[in-house]
């Protein structure tokens, strides 16, 4: 298949869809030319929609096989200092994608992922938060992950508090959960919906129960 053709931009469609459709195909089949492909035109086709539809298109089929895009490791890595908001979340998201089949690679690069949350958007942060939460559940990466884990429920936005607190949850251990619940109840009076407060405080239960 002409994978450029096969992108939403080269549809002139502005819905994700034909992206979407194209991951599925590439990660049932296994496709690790079209993937070869993608990485091309990510890397350099200078055409920014292209490039945009490219780091969906891989992210999502990250999602499904991500044993397929991990040998790229590295181009995504390198997004992460790009200028392109979409390209830097996008190589976020496909390095989430990939925590779980390469901890170690992805805990490797810890260093460089914090440094483009400073820098980076919501979306950003949230697949740095989630990478965090997967590297917690090995034995071998726990103890700096949930130091990290820790820092960002410290200084995250209140409004995503109650997601990452809630992701967290079947990673935190009794041995930690005091250390968790100060930190949120710290946070408590930051909230300005009574929903999400409500969400912070029933973790903190949670947690009390551990």
């Amino acid at each position: 298949m002409n994978i450029s053709n096969k992108l939403a931009s080269s549809q002139n469609r502005n819905d994700e869809v034909p992206n979407i459709e194209l991951a599925i195909d590439i990660a049932g089949n296994n496709d690790k030319a079209a993937v070869k492909v993608l990485v091309a035109l990510l890397v350099s086709d200078k055409n920014r929609d292209i490039q945009n539809d490219s780091i969906k298109v891989l992210y999502e089929i990250g999602e499904r096989n991500p044993s397929l895009i991990s040998p790229y490791s590295d181009t995504f890595a390198k997004l992460l200092s790009s200028k392109n908001n979409r390209l830097q979340w996008g190589a976020m998201s496909a390095l989430h994608a990939i925590a779980l089949c390469e901890p170690a690679l992805i805990f490797s690069l810890l260093p460089e992922l914090e440094a483009a949350v400073a820098k980076g958007s919501v979306i950003t942060r949230d697949n740095y938060v989630y990478i965090l939460i997967r590297l917690a559940g090995i034995i071998r990466y726990s103890n700096k992950a949930v130091a990290l884990l820790k820092e960002q429920l410290v200084s995250c936005p209140s409004n995503q508090l109650p997601m990452y607190i809630e992701k967290s949850l079947p990673v935190i251990t009794s041995a930690e959960k005091n250390s968790f619940i100060q930190i949120l109840q710290s946070r408590l009076s930051e909230f300005e919906k009574e929903s999400k407060r409500a969400r912070v405080a029933k973790a903190i239960k949670k947690l009390q129960g551990l």
